[in-house]
């Protein structure tokens, strides 16, 4: 038994990977975690014979994690996932290999075992991070926006007469501030991932992953791929090797 942890900027979710490669998830949001919580949820689980971790959360949350593994399982073999210049087929486009969140290089790792050929991989997440994947696994390189809460909130932070909320509203043009910002954050992000697809060569594969992948497939223009577990298959791909 392995434990797979993808500790994300909004979230740690988790993973058992059994001897069949079956995973079964489970989350906890990050800014509500505490050493007891996170204690007693693992404390239900079969005890791992290793566990990966990757993590682009903050130093205290990595700490929190180590620490209630080393005391829940002394013994346990532990390794944390660093981003690579090069691995499982994938080449780093960045000049400084480990500066590529890890989450982005486990992505881009199980986007080419998983969906062969050249692919554009989104992670519509606390951050909207976009990454082009060449047929031959060479990343091209990639972009990071704010995501639509992000986005949502700064408005709210940075202006007098905005507020934040997570209400849903149709789409198009808005008569109410509320449902402009929902709509304007929603269609910058998709004006983004829209423009870079249609820079990519014909047949590259739109892979949408993250909390958010739901809401903004639906007005895309371009067909594109959910796989809300991209990451943690990435970790899969590592752990198995």
């Amino acid at each position: 038994m392995k434990l797979l942890i993808d500790s994300g900027n909004s979230r740690l979710k988790w993973a058992l990977l059994d001897k069949q490669n079956t995973l079964n998830t489970a989350s906890i949001a990050n800014r509500d975690v505490t050493h007891a919580q996170l204690s007693e949820a693992w404390s239900m689980l079969n005890p791992p014979e290793q566990v990966f971790i990757a993590s682009v959360s903050t130093h205290a949350s990595e700490v929190l994690v180590t620490e209630v593994i080393n005391e829940l399982w002394p013994n346990v073999q532990m390794a944390v996932v660093k981003s690579q210049v090069q691995a499982y087929g994938v080449t780093n486009a960045y000049e400084q290999a480990d500066k590529l969140g890890v989450d982005r290089w486990l992505a881009l790792i199980a986007a080419h075992h998983y969906y062969p050929g050249a692919s554009c991989i989104v992670d519509c997440g606390t951050a909207i991070t976009v990454d082009v994947l060449a047929a031959d696994g060479t990343h091209q390189g990639g972009l990071i926006t704010p995501g639509l809460a992000m986005m949502k909130k700064s408005l709210a932070r940075e202006t007098a007469n905005l507020s934040y909320e997570q209400s849903a509203y149709p789409e198009g043009l808005a008569n109410a501030t509320e449902a402009g910002i929902y709509n304007g954050t929603l269609y910058a992000a998709v004006g983004l991932i829209e423009r870079v697809i249609k820079q990519q060569v014909i047949g590259t594969q739109l892979i949408l992953t993250g909390g958010d992948a739901e809401t903004i497939v639906v007005y895309l223009k371009s067909p594109a791929i959910i796989d809300p577990d991209l990451v943690f298959k990435g970790l899969v791909i590592m752990a198995e090797r």
